[in-house]
C-alpha cells in the first residue's frame, strides 16, 4: 500500500493509545476516532483515503493497526492506532519504539469506562512519561463520549458523574502531569472530529513538520560548510550474557533425608520399630513443637497450650535401655531416640517428614500421600490436624482454610524462616570452625546437604568426620561467614565487590557453583553501575579482578571483564595496571572500543577542520 502515496522527503507519525468505547463492538474500526478522522479529514488525499481505509494494514502485528496516507499535498501520514495498552506488558521493545518514532501521540478514552481510565492513569501514563523523558513530543488527551447521566454536566468542578464516569477534571488533571492538552468528544460527529480534535492534530502536524524541515536546512548548511562527513563511532561490542543458576535449596535438605547423613534423630513406633531417621536442625526449623521436644525452647517460651499439648501428646524422647545401641551420631553422642504414640501418625511419618524435608509447601501432595496409606476419610483428617498442630505458629488460630492458603500462597520455605535463626549460634551446634583465632558454630547436617566438599569432609575418612573442632585456613573469618550464611539461607549480600570476589574464592575452594554465579554477578552489576568518572578515579583494579577471577576458574567472570577492559579503552589504559595485561592484551588491543581506526580517522578530521577554520559539529 505505501507504493500507492507520492513519494517525498517529509512525514509525520502519529501513535495513538488506548480504546475510547464503552465496549467492544464488531465493527470496531468503523467507530474508532482516528479510522473516523482518516475517513472524514479534508487533508486527506480522497483517493489514497479511500484506498487506505478499504485496505486496513495490521502489518502481521495485532496489538495494533498501522495507517498510512498523504496529508497537504505530498506529506507522508502514518498513524499506529493502539487499543490495547497490553503492547506495553506483552511487548515493551515495541512499545518503546513507537513512542520513540512518534512526532505526536493521542490518548484516547472513555469517560463511561472508570476502570480502564484509573488504569491507565496509575500504570500505562507513567510509562509514557519516562518514555518521552524530556522528549518535547506534543501529547493530546482525547476524552471521548457524553456521560451516561440523567442531567450530563461539562463543568470542570461537577462531581455529578464522579460515581460512574470519568469526570473532565479528573481528565484535566491528568493533562497537566503530562504537560499534554486535552480535549473533549462528546460524539465522533463533523465538528468534534473534523475541526475539534483535526484541528488541533493538524496544528501539531505543522509544528512537526516546520521543526523537521529546520533541522533539515540546519544540516544542508552543515555539510556546505564542512564537506567531509565527520567518522561515524561504531557501536561497541555487547557484552557477554551471564546465565544464573537455579535455587536446589529444598533438593538439597530433601536428599539429606533421603541419604540420611548426620542423622541424629530416630522415630520409633509404639512396638520399638525403627520407623525414619532425621535431623533436629531440620525439624525444629519448621515446628515450635520439635523445638519442645529437643529443648530449643522451653513452656514458658512458647506460651501455646496447644503446642505444649501437641508435643506431650504425640511424641515422648526415650532413653530406656530397651532400644538397640547405635553406632550412628556425631561427635556430640548417638542420636535421639523418640516414641510416636500415635499409630495412624507413626504411619504415615515418611511422608510427613518428606513434606517438611521438601519445603513444607506441596499441601495437596500430602494429603494425597495420607490418603493413599488410610483409607479412612476421619484418620486422614486427624493426622492433617496434627500436621497442622506441628506446623502452627504459637498465638495464631489455626484452621484448614488458613493452613491451605499460607502453604499456597506463601508456604514455608525454610531459608525464608527458621534456619536463619540458627545460623552462628550454639543452639543444637554439633561442629564448631577455628578461624583467624575466633570459633564458629554450625551444623554439620546443614553443611553437609548443602555443600558436597563438607560431605566428603563430615562423612568419609578425613580426620574432621570425628571431631568437633574444625580448623579452617586460607580464608578470613568475615568471609567464612558469609559462605556459611548462603548455605543456611540461600542467599547472601556482599558489602563491595573485594568482598564478594573473596566469597567467589571461597565457594571456589568448596565447590559450591550456584554462590559463585551470585558473587559474579554482583561484580558485573557493581561495575556497569560505576560512571565513567568514578571508574577513572577508583582505586579497585579492575586487572587485578581479572587475574583472580582466571585463577580460581571463574571463567563466565574472566572472559566478562576482558569485554569490560577492551570496551573502556580510553579508561583503562592510562591506568597502570593496564601494563599488566600479558596474555590478555592482544585480545584487549582487537576487541578495543573505539577502535584505533576511529581514533586515527578522528584526528584527520580534526585537522580538515582546523585547515578550513570552521567550526566542528562534532567536537
Amino acid at each position: 500500500m505505501a507504493g500507492s502515496l507520492k513519494p517525498n522527503p517529509m512525514s509525520v507519525h502519529v501513535v495513538a493509545f488506548g480504546n475510547e468505547r464503552d465496549g467492544f463492538s464488531e465493527d470496531n474500526e468503523q467507530s474508532s476516532l482516528i479510522w473516523t478522522y482518516l475517513g472524514r479529514s479534508a487533508l486527506i488525499s480522497e483517493t489514497e483515503s479511500n484506498l487506505l481505509l478499504n485496505s486496513a494494514n495490521h502489518t502481521g502485528n495485532p496489538v495494533f493497526t498501522e495507517y498510512q496516507a498523504c496529508v497537504f499535498g505530498n506529506v507522508r501520514l502514518v498513524v499506529h492506532d493502539c487499543p490495547l495498552w497490553d503492547i506495553f506488558d506483552s511487548d515493551w521493545y515495541t512499545s518503546q519504539n513507537l513512542i520513540g518514532g512518534a512526532d505526536i501521540i493521542v490518548i484516547k478514552y472513555s469517560v463511561n469506562d472508570r476502570s480502564s481510565f484509573q488504569e491507565v492513569k496509575d500504570s500505562y501514563v507513567p510509562m509514557i512519561k519516562r518514555a518521552l523523558n524530556h522528549c518535547s513530543i506534543p501529547v493530546i488527551i482525547s476524552a471521548v463520549g457524553a456521560r451516561k447521566s440523567e442531567v450530563p454536566c461539562t463543568c470542570p468542578l461537577c462531581t455529578l458523574d464522579r460515581g460512574s464516569c470519568v469526570t473532565a477534571s479528573e481528565g484535566i488533571q491528568l493533562a497537566k502531569e503530562l504537560g499534554a492538552t486535552y480535549l473533549e468528544l462528546h460524539s465522533l460527529s463533523d465538528f468534534y472530529i473534523g475541526k475539534y480534535f483535526g484541528g488541533v492534530l493538524e496544528y501539531f502536524m505543522i509544528q512537526s513538520l516546520n521543526q523537521k524541515s529546520s533541522e533539515k536546512m540546519k544540516r544542508k548548511e552543515s555539510h556546505k560548510c564542512h564537506g567531509v562527513k565527520p567518522p561515524q563511532l561504531e557501536q561497541p561490542e555487547k557484552m557477554p550474557i551471564l546465565k544464573g543458576e537455579a535455587s536446589h535449596y529444598n533438593s538439597d535438605l530433601h536428599n539429606l533425608l533421603i541419604c540420611c547423613q548426620c542423622v541424629d534423630v530416630i522415630f520409633y513406633s509404639e512396638d520399638l520399630k525403627e520407623v525414619v531417621e532425621a535431623h533436629k536442625i531440620v525439624l525444629c526449623s519448621v515446628s515450635h513443637v520439635f523445638m519442645l521436644l529437643f529443648n530449643v525452647k522451653s513452656p514458658a517460651d512458647i506460651q501455646d497450650s496447644s503446642i505444649i499439648r501437641t508435643a506431650q501428646t504425640l511424641f515422648a524422647v526415650n532413653n530406656e535401655a530397651v532400644f538397640p545401641v547405635s553406632s550412628r551420631g556425631s561427635p556430640c553422642g548417638p542420636p535421639v531416640r523418640v516414641f510416636v504414640k500415635d499409630s495412624f501418625f507413626c504411619f504415615c511419618l515418611s511422608d510427613i517428614l518428606h513434606f517438611i524435608y521438601s519445603g513444607a509447601f506441596q499441601w495437596e501432595l500430602l494429603e494425597e500421600d495420607i490418603k493413599k496409606k488410610l483409607k479412612d476419610p476421619g484418620e486422614v483428617e486427624l493426622v492433617l490436624e496434627k500436621v497442622k498442630c506441628i506446623l502452627k505458629t504459637p498465638g495464631k488460630v489455626n484452621s484448614s482454610k488458613n493452613c491451605r492458603s499460607h502453604q499456597t500462597a506463601r508456604p514455608l520455605q525454610l531459608c525464608d524462616t527458621s534456619l536463619r535463626l540458627f545460623f552462628n549460634t550454639h543452639v543444637l551446634a554439633d561442629v564448631i570452625f577455628q578461624i583467624q583465632g575466633a570459633t564458629v558454630p554450625a551444623h554439620r547436617a546443614v553443611l553437609v546437604a548443602r555443600c558436597e566438599v563438607m560431605a566428603a569432609m563430615f562423612n568419609g575418612s578425613y580426620i574432621e568426620a570425628n571431631s568437633f573442632l574444625v580448623p579452617v585456613y586460607g580464608v578470613s573469618k568475615d568471609t567464612f561467614l558469609s559462605f556459611l550464611e548462603y548455605l543456611y539461607t540461600d542467599s547472601c549480600c556482599p558489602a563491595s565487590i573485594l568482598q564478594a570476589m573473596s566469597l567467589l574464592i571461597c565457594a571456589e575452594m568448596y565447590q559450591v557453583s550456584r554462590l559463585q554465579h551470585i558473587c559474579e554477578l554482583y561484580i558485573i552489576t557493581q561495575l556497569q553501575s560505576m560512571p565513567s568518572r568514578e571508574l577513572a578515579s577508583t582505586s579497585l583494579s579492575v586487572v587485578s579482578l581479572l587475574r583472580k577471577a582466571k585463577f580460581h576458574n571463574s571463567d563466565c567472570l574472566s572472559t566478562w571483564l576482558l569485554h569490560f577492559i577492551a570496551t573502556n579503552y580510553l579508561i583503562f589504559s592510562q591506568k597502570p595496571e593496564f601494563q599488566d595485561l600479558s596474555e590478555e592484551r592482544s585480545f584487549v588491543e582487537m576487541h578495543r572500543w573505539p577502535s584505533s581506526m576511529y581514533l586515527k580517522q578522528l584526528a584527520d578530521y580534526r585537522n580538515y577542520i582546523n585547515s578550513q577554520k570552521c567550526h566542528c559539529i562534532v567536537m
